[in-house]
């Protein structure tokens, strides 16, 4: 169910490491959550159902790097992940987004992460079903048996090789075909092809009382699925019609109901729900009990029993929440974390701060992580045949930029690096490939960045950074 039997908590933060920078704490406190996950799937049986995940609530500014620890976190589980932010949601009774669908999309990205497995699986048996069908697409287009052995090569002469019998024949043929196929030389040549049709959306308006979203939505599916399937005809080439017809024929080859059960148990045991903005539902602690901050509790206590453990209607199955592990996340700037209901903060037992990025912090998430802002313009400008080469100066002058501006107008965290990168290098990208041709070789240098941004810098014109 999780794939990290062989990351120790150690080596989850070295997995972090490569692609956030700093926050080690918090690090930690999310890296030997995942860990307990692997460890209650291999506890005793009996105590399986009784150990709880430890919840996480990071606290911290925007641009940190809460959503991305999160992000890749369930990357290293290959586990359903989805991030929700809490000030979407309103209470019950009201218009808007309950807090029940974020589990059921959840349930809705499981199911199609192991659909797009299962199909990946079935692929090579998929192709040979779809190669039958672009056969069966080919060979009756040749009717004139003169004609079709010419094009399978034979002489008009009878001589020995000629088929005696249609049967046969038409078995040759298609081998004839099928290796013309293997061999890449009929892609071009065009086809007709029966492909499926999406079937009519089936709208319900409201929801009727005491029915849920989860339930509505399972109604609109098994109403949708009782309309006779339509296909219609479509004339491609052969490389077109095995794009369109690979999908539709791994599909036939799944069992959905297993798909379904094993979707609902991993996201049961591995989901990770990352709830944002979580501060934005929470008191300020200055009102009298009435307007916004009733609202906000309501939503506070609609989430509780999601978060303590409930069983929610899915289109797929009830899925029990009992051991999705939840993050929360919120700046916490106006409100605290004590303003949260004493109920919802008990369920987040595990409290983290992350820390503001400092000027230092920018240069190295300019330069270490794999997926580094540098580095994408890089691959950007290969794409062009152009290289794009940082030295450390400018990266140091982009980063004491980033930070100014963070500290003048509004601290946007990491996140300001792509407005100054992009102000920085707009130029260069619109002048590739039509000024600057293949091959160029571009370097950014301290200069370079002072002549780009420091006007901006010096004289507060700071408008052109924010986002």
């Amino acid at each position: 169910m999780l794939n990290q039997d062989f990351l120790t908590p150690a080596q989850i933060v070295a997995e972090l490491d490569k692609y956030i920078i700093g926050q080690h704490e918090a690090k930690r406190h999310v890296a030997i959550a995942l860990r307990n996950r692997w460890r209650r799937l291999h506890a005793p049986a009996e105590m399986q159902a009784e150990i709880v995940p430890n919840n996480i609530l990071m606290i911290g500014a925007t641009g940190v790097g809460k959503t991305e620890i999160a992000r890749r976190l369930a990357h290293l589980a290959d586990a359903p992940f989805v991030k929700v932010e809490a000030s979407k949601f309103t209470e019950v009774g009201y218009v808007g987004r309950d807090v029940e669908s974020m589990v059921r999309d959840l349930a809705e990205q499981s199911v199609n992460r192991v659909k797009a497995r299962r199909q990946e699986a079935v692929k090579a048996q998929a192709a040979d079903a779809v190669e039958e069908i672009i056969l069966d697409a080919l060979i009756p287009a040749i009717s004139k048996p003169a004609s079709l052995k010419t094009d399978l090569g034979f002489g008009s002469g009878g001589g020995g090789d000629a088929p005696q019998s249609d049967a046969e024949l038409n078995e040759r043929t298609r081998e004839r075909f099928r290796q013309k196929i293997k061999n890449g030389e009929l892609e071009d040549r065009k086809i007709e092809i029966q492909v499926a049709q999406p079937g009519p959306s089936i709208g319900i308006m409201g929801t009727p009382p005491g029915m849920d979203e989860g339930a509505l939505s399972g109604i609109q599916d098994m109403l949708g699925n009782m309309m006779p399937k339509k296909t219609r005809k479509r004339k491609v080439t052969v490389a077109e019609a095995r794009k369109l017809l690979l999908d539709e024929e791994a599909a036939k080859l799944i069992d959905m109901d297993e798909v379904k059960d094993e979707a609902i148990r991993q996201c049961e045991n591995a989901g990770i729900i990352f709830i944002d903005e979580i501060d934005k539902v929470a008191s300020s602690g200055k009102s009298g009990g009435g307007g916004p901050d009733v609202s906000r509790q309501g939503v506070q206590r609609d989430l509780l029993p999601i978060v303590e453990g409930s069983a929610v209607n899915t289109k797929f199955g009830i899925v029990n929440t009992d051991h999705i592990l939840f993050i929360a996340a919120g700046a916490f700037h106006v409100s605290k974390p004590s303003d949260l209901i004493p109920e919802l903060q008990g369920r987040f037992p595990i409290r983290v701060e992350l820390q503001s990025l400092t000027k230092a912090d920018f240069f190295r998430i300019l330069k270490d992580p794999k997926n580094a802002l540098t580095k994408q313009y890089e691959a950007l400008l290969k794409a062009e045949e152009v290289e794009l080469i940082f030295d450390d100066a400018a990266l140091e002058r982009v980063a004491e930029i980033a930070s100014e501006v963070n500290a003048e107008v509004e601290n946007i965290g990491a996140r300001r690096l792509h407005t100054v990168m992009s102000r920085l290098l707009n130029d260069i990208l619109y002048d590739v490939p039509d000024k600057i041709g293949p091959n160029a070789r571009i370097l950014i240098t301290a200069e370079l960045v002072n002549e780009r941004l420091s006007d901006m810098v010096k004289n507060r014109d700071l408008s052109q950074y924010i986002l």
